[in-house]
C-alpha cells in the first residue's frame, strides 16, 4: 500500500509528469497507490487535482484527505512530496501555533513516511514540522523532478530484475 501525498514542491518543480510515470509504473506492477489530496495543497483550492490530470494520472487514483485519513495506519508507505504544512502534526500537537486546528492529512500514522524536499524548512507557514522527527520518517532532500525520476529508474530496474 503506497500513498503519494503532493503538495506546492511539486507544482514548483513541474514533477507531476514525473509522479505520474512513477505511480504508473508501480500500478503497473501490481502496487495498490493511490494519492491523497488536501483541499488547499499548493497555492489554491484543487491545484494539485488538476496538475495530476494534466500529468494523466486517473481519476480514480486520487483521494481526498477525508477518504485517506481513515485508513492511513494500512498505508505500508506514504511519499510526501512537496508538501509540508497540510501534513504538518503541528496541528494537532502545537497548541496556539498558527495552523492549530487546521485538518491535515495525518501521514505520520502510516508503517513509514518518505518526504522528498529541497531542505527541511517550513512550509508557507514557516513552521517546524514535528514529522520529519519521528521514527517513522525519512526525508529525501533534493528537487522534487529529479529525485522522482531517479526513484522511478530504480524501481524499474527493480521491477526488470523481479
Amino acid at each position: 500500500e503506497v500513498l503519494i501525498v503532493p503538495g506546492y514542491g511539486m507544482a514548483m518543480a513541474r514533477a507531476q509528469t514525473s509522479i505520474g510515470e512513477l505511480a504508473t509504473l508501480l500500478r503497473n506492477n501490481k502496487v495498490n497507490l493511490k494519492f491523497g489530496i488536501h483541499p488547499v495543497a499548493g497555492r489554491m483550492p484543487g491545484q494539485m487535482n488538476v496538475l495530476l490530470a494534466e500529468a494523466g494520472v486517473p481519476h480514480e487514483w486520487v483521494f481526498e484527505m477525508d477518504e485517506v485519513n481513515p485508513d492511513m495506519e494500512n498505508n505500508d508507505v506514504v511519499l510526501v512530496v512537496g508538501a509540508n504544512d497540510v501534513v504538518n502534526s503541528s496541528a494537532q500537537e502545537v497548541e496556539g501555533c498558527s495552523i492549530w486546528g487546521m485538518p491535515i492529512i495525518e501521514v505520520w500514522r502510516a508503517k513509514k513516511v518518505i518526504f522528498m524536499k529541497r531542505s527541511m524548512a517550513g512550509g508557507y507557514a514557516d513552521l517546524d514540522n514535528p514529522v520529519f522527527y519521528k521514527d517513522n520518517t525519512d526525508m529525501f532532500l533534493g528537487d522534487a523532478k529529479k529525485s522522482i525520476d531517479s526513484l522511478t529508474a530504480k524501481v524499474g530496474e527493480r521491477f526488470d530484475k523481479a
